[in-house]
């Protein structure tokens, strides 16, 4: 076994986590070293993104936290920074088990900062096209840089080394729902979707594709891409496709980014030329860009200012317009009524893993409770703001029952002026295997090939559909 050597006590933020997660106290040659070293900046990049998560910040997103850590690398650094962040949160279960079990003293979770070097170490080696050589002698030179890491380049070595050794043994020992997911919601997707619960690991290890919607003509568009037309009627691009704002039609504002399940909800609430309609909780923007695009009346509503600034580029890019308001959906108040209003509620985001492979490592039990409490408010507020004979269509981008089904049976039992308004197999291009016994739309990312084939699956999203009795 290798011999964990514990570093310094670091001081204590005011949460009780040591602060090892920030940026890294260097000398002069460090930070040299960081410069010159090919490759040794998106490493130092990922690590610190990686930290921060596991550490003290499992609020923040990793592209936030990637953003932050990257400033100042060139785009190639950028983007291998972000593949080795990305790929260390997709299989961070087999890789904890991995160093785990090739540690004298188990894994440092008091140390992220040590943890995240191993971790990224690892996933270099056992998802990555990197030499093994390459990414040990990186991830040296990476602890060296640091005094709290500096003393243990030797045990990252060795302990590296082994796991290259030995990689084909531990890929082996993996599991497609426990690789990516850790116990407790890996439980969770067992008891709730059975045999299918190993399907939806399998999609979140294969990633996810790039999904668009376009404005209008998408079987020319999908010849012009060379993308492939869903039966839902998005478009799926190539992996080769290359940066997204090269492509023809992004800078006529042609179409835009949007996975295919995530356009569902704003298709099925059927928006019409002249209706008013309200998107709660809308950044970034793509079901409000849908309901625009449709002819539709639109007030685009959501508490996050620079959310809604990003929302608003998109709008001008896409030639839109929306009446877009900085504030709480929950303190809305319109008297005149919608026609339709769409609740994309926020949630655990469990149902975009394979995208976000983090968001199954930064949230817990609590956080699901607390969000469904949030839900139920939100759809009591959506449901005062319809006028009668409207429609209202709540999603989340959740596998969680209690952010969907349990959601749904809970507002119509206190809201006996609303009916379900059942989802068809023609609304979802024939793809019936969607549509749950109650009419809901419940899209899995195994749907559609994810995991096992090119279609490339879908993200995880729950739809319902009522209408305001008249």
């Amino acid at each position: 076994m290798t011999r964990q050597v514990a570093s310094r006590q670091t001081p204590r933020n005011g949460r009780g986590r040591r602060n090892e997660a920030g940026p890294a106290p260097q000398d002069g040659a460090a930070a040299e070293a960081l410069a010159e070293v090919a490759g040794l900046g998106a490493r130092a990049a990922a690590q610190r993104a990686v930290a921060e998560l596991i550490g003290q910040n499992r609020a923040l997103a990793l592209e936030d936290a990637l953003s932050q850590a990257s400033r100042g690398l060139d785009p190639a650094e950028a983007a291998l920074a972000r593949a080795i962040a990305t790929a260390t949160f997709r299989r961070f279960g087999l890789i904890r088990a991995a160093l785990g079990s090739r540690l004298d003293h188990g894994l440092p979770d008091d140390q992220p900062l040590l943890l995240a070097l191993l971790a990224t170490g690892a996933a270099q080696i056992l998802d990555l096209a990197v030499p093994d050589h390459a990414a040990v002698d990186l991830a040296v030179r990476l602890a060296k840089t640091d005094r709290r890491t500096q003393h243990l380049g030797g045990l990252v070595n060795a302990v590296l080394r082994r796991v290259a050794r030995e990689r084909d043994a531990i890929l082996a020992a993996g599991d497609p729902l426990g690789d990516g997911a850790p116990d407790w919601l890996a439980a969770r997707w067992r008891a709730t979707y059975g045999e299918r619960a190993e399907a939806i690991g399998r999609a979140h290890l294969a990633g996810a594709t790039v999904d668009v919607t376009v404005k209008a003509d998408p079987q020319g568009w999908a010849e012009r891409l060379g993308a492939a037309l869903l039966p839902t009627g998005s478009l799926r691009l190539p992996a080769e496709s290359g940066p997204i704002t090269a492509l023809d039609g992004f800078e006529a504002g042609a179409w835009w980014v949007q996975d295919a399940a995530a356009a569902l909800p704003a298709r099925l609430l059927g928006a019409r030329p002249g209706e008013r309609v309200a998107d709660l909780c809308a950044a970034p923007g793509g079901k409000t860009a849908q309901l625009a695009a449709a002819g539709a009346a639109v007030t685009a509503v959501d508490r996050s200012a620079p959310r809604l600034e990003r929302l608003r580029r998109n709008l001008e890019r896409l030639g839109l317009a929306a009446e877009v308001v900085v504030g709480d959906a929950l303190a809305l108040d319109r008297p005149e009524g919608f026609d339709a209003v769409l609740l994309d509620a926020p949630c655990s985001a469990t149902g975009t893993i394979r995208r976000h492979p983090d968001v199954a490592w930064t949230k817990s039990p609590d956080d699901i409770a607390r969000l469904a409490g949030l839900q139920a408010r939100l759809l009591d507020r959506a449901a005062t703001l319809l006028r009668p004979g409207g429609r209202l269509v709540y999603c989340t981008c959740s596998l969680e029952p209690e952010e969907g089904e349990a959601q749904i049976a809970a507002f119509l039992s206190r809201s006996p002026d609303f009916a379900r308004a059942p989802v068809t197999g023609d609304e979802v291009g024939g793809l019936t295997e969607l549509i749950d016994p109650n009419g809901d739309l419940r899209t899995l990312p195994c749907h559609l090939g994810g995991g096992t084939d090119a279609r490339g699956g879908l993200d995880g999203f729950f739809v319902s559909r009522f209408a305001r009795r008249s």
